[in-house]
């Protein structure tokens, strides 16, 4: 099974949908948990370990702003978020608050399985040791050990998030479009991509403490997309590429 006994929390409101999602997950032999409401779904989190939450929008007791927020102060579990909204504004509320995706209602639960599939493989992939640190200073990210320093202070990132800082800083002064960015760090193109990767630079940009109004790594190359540049000059014996330990 692709799955590894990969355990899944949905948290979704409307049973038929939460039942749905459940059976198409779990004959693709995951462990599925579902809950009804946001309270249960902070609850079950707390009890139990699992690998990727499926987490609506709209749910009764605690929205899922809320509980996207929550997971996100101890957790960077990847999280798809479910929404019944279409306008652009409203597709992009969870991916701010750190969701990794999300799908718009009615959507196809093979579609789902597809995209849990993707996430969980990018997940296992980073988490493969690689033996490699990009150093630029006061920034170091460490691949191996999937940590980000600034100015020797950890920063947690979410899955997306790390994978875009490292695909920019693997090579400064290159200019990534925005499409480029979501093949690589998505895996795959959806409506809305644009405002996708510009809602991941924010909350990036954010975390670093990059002011975009004067950056120190990532910069803004206007109707094109993002280049990573290091202000600071790499510590003596360094080069600014990827070094092994």
């Amino acid at each position: 099974m692709a799955s590894e006994e990969k355990k899944i929390l949905i948290v979704e409101d409307e049973k038929t949908i939460r039942d749905a999602v459940a059976a198409y997950l779990e004959r693709d032999g995951y462990i599925v948990r579902g809950v009804g409401d946001g309270q249960s779904a902070l609850e079950e989190f707390e009890k139990h370990s699992f690998d990727l939450i499926v987490l609506d929008l709209m749910l009764p007791k605690l929205s899922g702003e809320r509980v996207c927020r929550a997971i996100r102060e101890t957790s960077n579990v990847p999280i798809i978020m479910l929404t019944a909204k279409g306008e652009v504004e409203d597709r992009i509320i969870g991916l701010e608050l750190g969701a990794d995706d999300y799908l718009i209602k009615p959507f196809s639960p093979r579609e789902l399985v597809a995209r849990v599939r993707a996430l969980l493989r990018r997940a296992h992939t980073e988490a493969e040791p690689q033996l490699e640190v990009l150093d630029f200073g006061d920034l170091v990210i460490d691949i191996s050990g999937h940590k980000v320093l600034v100015e020797g202070k950890e920063v947690d990132l979410t899955a997306s998030e790390f994978k875009l800082l490292t695909t920019l800083a693997r090579y400064p002064g290159r200019v990534y479009t925005r499409m480029e960015l979501v093949e690589k760090v998505l895996g795959y193109d959806f409506e809305g991509y644009e405002r996708t990767i510009d809602s991941h630079v924010k909350n990036l940009r954010a975390k670093l403490g990059d002011d975009p109004r004067h950056p120190r790594w990532l910069y803004t190359v206007h109707g094109v997309g993002y280049r990573f540049e290091a202000s600071q000059k790499p510590s003596e014996g360094s080069d600014a590429k990827a070094s092994k330990k």
